[in-house]
């Protein structure tokens, strides 16, 4: 147990009136924040084990699927004439949102892609170049690359421009893209102003939505300061819930904890690492069905992905589920030619350890259109 020093009434008071004080200032400086709350984070133990975990927060039912892409399909960005085209190089394992596009998925060499919402994001006016609909840039990247760096370097490129058409429930879709390998490495691509910016590096392990990345970072700083065990925002707002999974996923061992691991499947130090990694991720959850007067744009949250980005391993936790399930790369088939095939998990579908073998042959989705006029910002 650790121990608290005591400390003076007013040393507690004075501490608290700066926190209040602060709080304050960032709550006004995040008060115009509209965003659908999602949170990633990116757990790297010494000994490899790379795990990325991300939460889905969203105000309605998405009717989320999963599927699974073998390599060799002939792909388009579903944006019009000027779209880009592509054959797939890997197969991925993906979410689907709305049966229009990929929110969350893995590839066959262990990239993970995630999106997640950013009410400032700004894809500018698109240029004489070719296109893509947002709700294939994640699968873009899980057809075409193998790594982060590997990715920052052709994105960096700006080959083609991003549209963001309006979604299926009439929301803009202002989405920013993380990305994670097996090496640990990370990446975070926003448009801001109509640019292209990317923040590339190890140190980048948690993220959210509003304010942009670089204002994340510098309100994290402050919290940093004050040390988690002192004092936590706790509000479902985007920049709190980044300092508190920053705290939580810098607090969970990264070796085997002799206090639980007798109760892991195998005794397993990855599987210890997901039970770890699914824990911070339902900590920093919003209860589902929630309401924040004054802010109808923060949601619930309604499933969660914790990745092996080494193992190669998605787990799925739906909150309307009573029972988590995973899937491992291994047991499904990406070769080319494979069938396409999907689990069905709208409408209540319940699933529970490997099931892999519960996907069915199915018509790919088509991604959601765009032109150059349907952008949303």
């Amino acid at each position: 147990m650790t121990r608290i020093r005591p400390r003076s009434i007013s040393s507690v008071f004075s501490s608290l009136a700066l926190s209040l004080c602060v709080a304050g200032f960032l709550a006004m400086l995040i008060a115009t924040e509209t965003a659908r709350a999602c949170t990633r984070i990116l757990y790297v133990a010494p000994n490899g084990t790379v795990i990325t975990g991300r939460g889905m927060d969203w105000a309605e039912d998405m009717y989320s699927n999963l599927w699974v892409f073998p390599r060799g399909m002939q792909r388009d960005g579903a944006s019009g004439a000027n779209t880009v085209h592509w054959t797939s190089k890997f197969g991925s394992l993906v979410v689907s949102g709305y049966e229009s596009g990929t929110a969350d998925g893995i590839n066959e060499q262990g990239l993970v892609a995630n999106m997640l919402y950013l009410a400032e994001s700004d894809y500018g006016t698109p240029a004489n170049k070719p296109s893509i609909s947002i709700s294939a840039w994640a699968q873009y990247v899980l057809d075409n690359f193998g790594s982060v760096s590997e990715t920052v370097d052709a994105l960096r490129k700006e080959s083609f421009c991003v549209i963001a058409p309006m979604l299926p429930n009439g929301k803009g879709a202002q989405l920013h893209l993380s990305i994670s390998d097996a090496t640990g490495d990370s990446a975070i691509f926003e448009y801001i102003g109509g640019k292209l910016v990317i923040h590339h590096g190890k140190e980048f392990t948690v993220m959210t939505n509003s304010p942009s990345f670089d204002q994340q970072l510098a309100l994290n700083s402050y919290w940093k300061s004050v040390g988690g065990l002192e004092f936590l925002p706790g509000t479902n707002r985007a920049a709190d819930r980044f300092a508190r999974a920053s705290f939580l996923l810098d607090s969970i061992p990264r070796t085997i904890d002799k206090n639980y691991i007798e109760a892991v499947p195998e005794q397993k130090f990855e599987f210890q690492a997901a039970a770890s990694v699914l824990s911070v991720m339902r900590s920093i959850g919003v209860p589902l069905g929630i309401t924040t007067p004054g802010q109808p744009n923060i949601s619930s949250t309604i499933w969660r992905t914790i990745i092996d980005n080494k193992n190669k391993v998605l787990l799925f936790d739906s909150v309307t589920s009573p029972s988590t399930f995973w899937v491992p790369l291994a047991d499904l088939d990406f070769t080319a030619g494979a069938s396409v095939k999907k689990l069905t998990l709208a409408g209540g579908k319940c699933f529970a350890g490997n099931a892999a073998d519960k996907f069915e042959v199915a018509k790919p989705f088509a991604f959601l259109p765009a032109t150059a006029g349907s952008s949303t910002k």
